[in-house]
């Protein structure tokens, strides 16, 4: 008979350990979706922005500072400053957005930074440009910043 409790308690001791990995799960899950549902009103905003077209051989000489500030969220906000030489962009730094605690610029996907795309923008002289695959809403807040520092530096007479 003692055989048999030691056993019984045995296995209710096994079938109480399932339940530390399935409440650990559900905790998981339920953190993950809110993450998801609280950041739905800003993933929003930043996926619906518009961007216009910029003269880029009006530009004036100096350095512009732009900005995107989501009102649902800060999550994304994203600050730049170009400077623009002979009519050019020279420089284009990030100050706050897809950088690290450093200053660098962090890898989005497959290897691309928001360089790559500021680097294509330049390219096409506009900034109706495909976003890199994977980071269309980081893409999106950043080329809003350039577009109001690029527009101070159109608009400058």
């Amino acid at each position: 008979m003692n055989q048999t409790i030691k056993s019984q308690r045995k296995f209710g001791k096994k079938r109480r350990l399932w339940l530390i990995p399935a409440v650990i799960l559900v905790v998981l899950v339920l953190s993950g979706s809110f993450a998801v549902i609280s950041d739905a009103p800003s993933r929003q905003e930043v996926s619906s922005l518009t961007f216009r077209d910029i003269d880029f051989s009006l530009l004036n000489d100096g350095t512009y500072t732009g900005a995107f500030i989501g009102k649902q969220g800060s999550q994304r906000d994203a600050t730049v400053e170009i400077a623009v030489a002979g009519g050019q962009v020279s420089k284009i730094q990030i100050l706050k957005g897809a950088i690290d605690e450093n200053g660098a610029e962090q890898e989005l996907t497959n290897g691309k930074s928001i360089r790559d795309l500021y680097e294509t923008v330049l390219q096409q002289k506009s900034l109706q440009v495909d976003a890199i695959s994977g980071a269309t809403l980081t893409c999106n807040a950043h080329l809003k910043a350039l577009e109001q520092a690029l527009l101070q530096a159109e608009q400058k007479r």
